[in-house]
């Protein structure tokens, strides 16, 4: 089947990792179930990089709850960030996937430092790239990273799998039973209608540049590879 997106952004929250249950960061189920998304993609050819957020270890709200300025929490985050690329990075190893955590913090022990002809080279090889420790620099948000690494790796799309929504509403249907489902919307519908789909920042960087944002559910594994075989599952964020 052709491929609607050859080479994409995975942007996966911190969150989805996490056992709600026990408060474990890091859930089995959940970790093995974003590994065999990678590889349903990765065994289609499809070339794939990673960023990942770090809410399953560290929050900026909770920085500030115990008194930790803003910039040092950032960077706490970001290393929660390499946390979750090495988790997810050492299943990946077990399943035959072949990938590199490429971190904008050198942490060289673990990971290869953030070049971007680098990164792209690995790519274009069929190595999956886990990009951690966000940009490198605080005040920025993983959404940002996501859009800033599309842009670097001219990535076809962002594709955000989401945990108990299946898209983008008009209003948080877990708050409100009436909120309406967008299948479609425009970058500039995103800002102008303040909708919670990525800051700001991100969603404005990626105006003019012809990539598109996929927000759909992760419950399902195989959604991942439903969204670049074109189907229309979730709703379409582009120009």
């Amino acid at each position: 089947m052709k491929l609607k997106y050859k080479r994409v952004i995975l942007k996966i929250s911190g969150e989805s990792l996490a056992d709600k249950n026990d408060l474990s960061i890091i859930d089995k189920g959940r970790l093995d179930g974003i590994a065999d998304a990678v590889k349903y993609l990765h065994d289609e050819g499809v070339e794939i990089g990673i960023v990942i957020g770090a809410g399953n270890i560290f929050r900026g709200r909770l920085a500030q709850k115990i008194g930790i300025d803003q910039t040092n929490g950032d960077y706490m985050g970001m290393l929660g960030t390499i946390i979750n690329c090495m988790a997810l990075s050492s299943v990946l190893e077990k399943i035959g996937v072949e990938n590199r955590v490429i971190s904008a913090l050198e942490i060289r022990a673990v990971s290869e430092p953030y070049r971007f002809k680098k990164a792209r080279a690995h790519l274009s090889q069929k190595k999956v790239v886990l990009f951690a420790a966000g940009t490198g620099n605080p005040y920025f948000t993983t959404d940002t990273c996501a859009s800033l690494r599309a842009l670097e790796m001219e990535a076809d799309a962002i594709l955000m799998g989401k945990n108990g929504v299946d898209g983008v509403y008009d209003s948080d249907p877990k708050k409100n039973k009436n909120a309406k489902f967008i299948e479609n919307l425009t970058y500039n519908e995103i800002i102008e209608k303040h909708l919670d789909v990525m800051d700001q920042t991100a969603i404005t960087m990626l105006k003019g540049h012809g990539i598109e944002v996929r927000v759909f559910s992760m419950e399902d594994p195989k959604n991942f590879l439903r969204v670049v075989h074109g189907e229309k599952i979730g709703t379409t964020i582009k120009e």
